[in-house]
């Protein structure tokens, strides 16, 4: 197997990506399922910026709505943190495009699963794009060979249209069951097959707190649980909530390797 791509350009930024990193989320929506919100100090590596919630069961708002949150909560990212990366979290490309041409946002992360718009928006804009895993799998089925299916085809549109940095983010809590969720965790390493980095995001969500009888406030114990797994997994990046523990969770188990 080649050494697989770990790095992305994000603005003429090269990202290296064999030191994982921490994306953090800044949700601009009052119905998210982990209600974080806006945050004062916002130090991720990475800074996710989404203004329509994709909690199960949630509505879509309308273009204009999405547009006028991101449109509000940019400006003041931008404005207190001109240097940040920024990833904007949206399945629309009109609103993509627009992120990327007024707020020089570097990363697009599209939980929808993409879509031709999507990725001729992506490849002409020639910034890094999130692929999910978002394809319903019946529970008899094999879940990560599903998914290794899905990024393949998927990867390779995207490359005939010159773009070159994708992002791979397994999708848990998209269309899954919670058996489906911690088998494509569990063979994660998998997805190392398709030598691009991947993105894992299970940050307070259903997997762990129905898992647990709990709830999504109490779930930050058991996201530092899954997040340390996934690094030993292969993951690349942590999209989280909570920043410091993420970077623990690196930290730690990075000094596994040294030496």
């Amino acid at each position: 197997m080649n050494v697989p791509i770990r790095t992305i350009n994000a603005g003429g930024r090269l990202i290296d990506l064999n030191q994982p990193k921490v994306m953090e989320i800044v949700n601009l929506t009052p119905d998210s399922f982990y209600q974080h919100g806006m945050k004062p100090h916002l130090t991720g590596d990475l800074i996710d910026v989404g203004g329509c919630s994709t909690r199960p069961g949630s509505e879509p708002v309308t273009e204009d709505e999405e547009w006028r949150r991101l449109e509000e909560g940019l400006n003041v990212i931008r404005g207190e943190y001109p240097d940040a990366v920024i990833s904007v979290d949206t399945f629309r490309p009109a609103i993509a495009r627009q992120c990327i041409e007024r707020f020089g946002v570097q990363i697009i992360n599209d939980v929808s699963g993409g879509s031709d718009a999507m990725f001729h928006t992506v490849a002409e804009c020639r910034v890094p794009y999130v692929l999910t895993f978002n394809q319903p799998v019946d529970e008899s089925d094999d879940i990560t060979a599903a998914a290794l299916r899905f990024f393949s085809q998927r990867v390779q549109a995207l490359c005939d249209l010159g773009q070159n940095d994708i992002i791979l983010d397994p999708g848990f809590g998209f269309n899954k069951t919670l058996s489906q969720n911690f088998r494509l965790l569990a063979q994660m390493e998998h997805l190392q097959l398709l030598e691009r980095p991947v993105l894992v995001g299970v940050s307070h969500k259903r997997m762990i707190y129905q898992t647990l009888g709990t709830s999504p406030s109490e779930a930050l114990n058991g996201t530092t649980v899954l997040n340390t797994i996934a690094l030993t997994k292969g993951a690349n990046i942590l999209r989280v909530h909570e920043v410091n523990e993420a970077r623990e969770c690196v930290r730690l188990t990075g000094a596994m390797h040294v030496g």
